[in-house]
């Protein structure tokens, strides 16, 4: 009997990913008829129904989806020995999935992609946002070759690397008190109203740790899930927050009802890094993509 072909493997998992056999068909390359017919042959080979067909979409049955989580894995370990040989051949090119905090990626990148794009022409950049937690699980199962996140965490089976360090800045209304001070010591935010990212986020753990001495008070009916969503609500008057400096230059910078202050020093700060596997084959360009960062972040 003919072996398990990989291909058929990938059409498997683009059926669980989409639901749909024309879009996994898409993301395949191939045509719809193809790919329906290579998986009809796979079912026919294991002797088992893979795949309920329905007129607008493909559900897994119980013996798909066990055999697509071994697929995955199957796929998974193909790329990586792909990606091996890559990174020897030609250390500075190919794909490398970049995953970077919510509270970063939108203001870092604008300043540093065109930097990479020319110093790194070959390289083709798979930008991803999520929170640290899932950063550090997808990072640790193979899904992305580099995090970039606040530091510290934990870096068990991990390698990291600090890239830059971040200034807190207090942004406020345009009419409240502390608006008209050229800086801003953390004991003025004494009694004031903080508003805060929802848990999960480590810049909510930032801005408390940083208020720990104090007394402040949180917004409690009210917790935003992004910077922007905090930047509006302190525009509308509903209280104070702790922003780190990147979110508030260039286009981020001001409504006209918003202002910034720096901290006096000490100046609170947050130090972002990278992070990857220590057996990563893509270290390489893990280095040139951080030494950019580096040079234009700071």
């Amino acid at each position: 009997m003919a072996d398990i072909k990989l291909k058929d493997l990938r059409y498997l998992v683009a059926i669980a990913d989409t639901g749909h056999f024309g879009q996994a068909a898409e993301r395949c390359f191939v045509s719809q008829p193809t790919l329906s017919a290579q998986l009809k042959k796979l079912e026919e080979y294991l002797g088992a129904s893979l795949i309920e067909r329905q007129p607008r979409k493909a559900l897994l049955t119980p013996a798909g989806a066990e055999i697509v989580a071994r697929a995955r894995r199957i796929v998974e370990a193909s790329d990586e020995v792909v990606a091996i040989a890559q990174a020897h051949r030609e250390p500075l090119a190919g794909r490398l999935k970049i995953a970077l905090l919510p509270t970063i990626g939108p203001y870092l990148l604008p300043v540093v992609v065109p930097r990479l794009r020319k110093a790194l022409p070959h390289l083709e950049l798979m930008l991803y946002e999520y929170q640290t937690v899932t950063m550090l699980e997808r990072l640790r199962a193979g899904n992305i070759d580099m995090g970039i996140l606040a530091l510290p965490v934990d870096l068990a089976g991990l390698a990291s690397k600090r890239l830059y360090d971040e200034h807190f800045m207090v942004a406020a209304p345009a009419d409240h008190p502390l608006a008209t001070r050229k800086q801003v010591k953390v004991d003025d935010l004494e009694g004031v109203t903080l508003l805060l990212l929802e848990d999960g986020h480590c810049l909510r753990d930032q801005a408390l740790d940083i208020c720990n001495r104090i007394d402040v008070y949180e917004k409690e009916d009210y917790r935003a899930t992004s910077i922007e969503t905090l930047r509006q609500m302190v525009a509308s008057g509903a209280g104070l927050t702790l922003m780190p400096e990147f979110a508030t230059r260039g286009s981020h910078a001001y409504p006209k009802s918003l202002v910034f202050k720096p901290f006096a020093k000490p100046v609170p700060t947050r130090s972002i890094g990278a992070i990857w596997r220590k057996s990563s084959p893509r270290t390489v360009a893990i280095d040139a993509v951080a030494r950019v960062i580096t040079d234009h972040a700071e």
